[in-house]
C-alpha cells in the first residue's frame, strides 16, 4: 500500500502534521479555560478557589485516566483512541455552553472532558508518532508537541476576543464545533497506527534492492520491558515521574492563573492575552529546538537545562517590576513550556522500549497531572488567602531547581537504547 502525496515525503510526517493539528485545537480549547475564569466567576459569583477546584479536579482525573487509556492504546491502537477522544472533547466543549451551576461545570469540565482529553492528548499523539520514527524520534515528537503551544498562541487570544465580541457561552459552542467539524474529519482521513499498515518502515527506511530484508534491526536496551510494572523497579522511571510532577505543577498553574494574575496586576485583558500568546509563541520555538538537539546530543541534559530556564522565568515574574516581569516570563518561561514533552517521552521510549509505550507514557503523564492538579488548587487557595500569586509562583521556582538537578542525574548513557550497539543475537525488529 502506497502513501498519498509526494513519493519523496515519508508518510510519518503526515502523521506528525495530523497529530499536531489535533493537539493544537483540542488542547488550545482546553487551555483557554483561563480566559473563561473571570466572566464565569462574575456571572455565577464563584470564588477563585472554587473554580480552581474544577480545574484541579480535571487535571487529576485526566492524569488518573491516562494510564488506563494508555493501556487501551497498546491494545487497540492510537487511531481509534484519538478519534473517540476528539468526538468526546468536541461534545464536552459544546456542553460547557449550558453551564448553569458549579456542579454541572465540575462534572463536564472536571470529569468527562478530562477523561476525553486523555484519549486525544499530547501524550497519546506522542506515543503514536514514536511508532513511526526511530532515528528522528525527538524531532518528530517535538513538532507534534508544538501543537499545544501553537494552540495557545492562536486560540487563547482568539477565545479572549470572541468572548468580548459575543459572550462566553457562544464561545464554547464555536470551539466545540471547530473540534467536531474540522479536527475529526482530518484525523479520520489521515491517522494510521504504525508504518507497517502502509507497507513502510520507521523513518522511511528502504528495503534492500534484493527485497529480502524486512526492516532494520535495533538494539535492545537493558531496561526494556514487556510489562509496564517492571519499569517501576528501576531508578529512571521514578526520576522521570518526579520531574514531570514538577513540570505539571509549574505549567498548569500558569495555564489556569496567568491571565487572572496579569489582570489583577493592572494589565488589561487584551494585554494579558497577548502576553500568554507570546508565551505560547516562545514555547513553540523552544519545543521545536529541543527535538533536533535531543536527536543529536541526548535528552537528559537538555531536560535539566529546560527546567533551570523555567525556574529563571518564575524568578523574573515575581521580582522584576511592572511589565518587565510579565513579558520576561513570557519569553524565558515560555521557551521551556512544552519543551519537556519530547524529551520526557523520547527518554521513556528509549529506556523502556515501545511494547508498552502507551501505558508507560500514561503513567509518567499521571505524575504530571497530579502535580498540575495540586498546582492549580494551590495557586487559587494562596491567592484567596494572601491576595496575590507571589507565594505559589515562588514555590514553583524552587521546585524547578530540584527538577533540574534530578534530570541531570538520570543515567541516560547507561540505560538508553540509543547508546547501545546492535547485537544480532538480541536485536529486535524496529517499530
Amino acid at each position: 500500500m502506497n502513501r498519498p502525496g509526494s513519493k519523496n515525503i515519508y508518510y510519518g510526517w503526515f502523521i506528525v502534521a495530523t497529530t499536531f493539528f489535533v493537539i493544537m485545537v483540542t488542547m488550545g480549547a482546553r487551555n483557554g479555560v483561563g480566559v473563561f475564569v473571570l466572566p464565569m466567576s462574575e456571572e455565577f459569583g464563584w470564588s477563585r478557589s472554587l473554580i480552581s477546584f474544577a480545574g484541579a479536579l480535571g487535571i487529576l482525573v485526566n492524569g488518573i485516566s491516562q494510564p488506563f487509556l494508555g493501556n487501551a492504546y497498546d491494545k487497540i491502537g492510537g487511531r481509534k483512541l484519538i478519534l473517540w477522544g476528539v468526538v468526546a472533547i468536541g461534545l464536552m466543549v459544546t456542553l460547557l455552553s449550558l453551564t448553569f451551576h458549579f456542579l454541572y461545570f465540575l462534572l463536564i469540565f472536571g470529569v468527562f472532558m478530562a477523561i476525553a482529553m486523555s484519549a486525544g492528548s499530547i501524550t497519546t499523539g506522542a506515543a503514536l508518532v514514536s511508532k513511526w520514527f526511530q532515528r528522528k524520534r525527538g524531532t518528530a515528537i517535538s513538532i507534534t508537541s508544538a501543537g499545544a503551544s501553537v494552540g495557545g498562541l492562536i486560540l487563547v487570544p482568539f477565545t479572549t476576543y470572541l468572548i468580548i465580541l459575543i459572550d462566553w457561552r457562544l464561545t464554547w459552542i464555536v470551539l466545540g464545533l471547530m473540534i467536531l467539524l474540522l479536527v475529526f474529519p482530518v484525523a479520520f482521513l489521515m491517522l494510521r497506527n504504525h508504518p507497517e499498515e502502509m507497507g513502510l518502515l520507521p523513518d522511511g527506511e528502504e528495503e534492500s534492492a534484493d527485497g529480502r530484508s524486512t526492516r532494520p534491526q535495533r538494539a535492545v536496551g537493558p531496561l526494556e520491558v514487556d510489562e509496564w510494572r517492571h519499569a517501576f523497579r528501576t531508578p529512571p522511571m521514578w526520576q522521570l515521574c518526579a520531574t514531570y510532577f514538577v513540570c505539571g505543577f509549574t505549567t498548569l498553574i500558569m495555564a489556569f492563573h496567568f491571565v487572572p494574575n496579569a489582570v489583577e496586576e493592572g494589565f488589561s485583558k487584551g494585554t494579558a492575552a497577548s502576553a500568554f500568546g507570546l508565551l505560547s509563541a516562545m514555547n513553540t520555538v523552544g519545543v521545536l529546538v529541543v527535538g533536533p538537539l535531543a536527536d543529536k546530543w541526548g535528552n537528559k541534559n537538555l531536560l535539566g537545562f529546560v527546567y533551570a530556564i523555567r525556574s529563571l522565568g518564575y524568578v523574573c515574574l515575581v521580582f522584576l517590576p511592572g511589565q518587565w516581569g510579565l513579558w520576561f516570563f513570557a519569553v524565558v518561561g515560555g521557551s521551556s513550556w512544552i519543551a519537556t514533552v519530547p524529551l520526557t517521552t523520547a527518554l521513556t521510549a528509549d529506556v523502556y522500549g515501545l511494547k508498552r509505550v502507551g501505558t508507560l507514557t500514561g503513567m509518567v503523564f499521571l505524575s504530571h497531572q497530579v502535580g498540575g492538579s495540586i498546582g492549580i488548587q494551590f495557586g487559587g487557595i494562596m491567592r484567596d488567602l494572601t491576595g496575590s500569586y507571589d507565594v505559589p509562583f515562588i514555590v514553583a521556582g524552587i521546585l524547578l531547581v530540584f527538577a533540574s538537578i534530578i534530570s541531570f542525574s538520570i543515567q541516560e548513557r547507561r540505560y538508553s537504547v540509543r547508546y547501545r550497539p546492535v547485537d544480532p543475537a538480541n536485536a529486535s525488529p524496529s517499530g
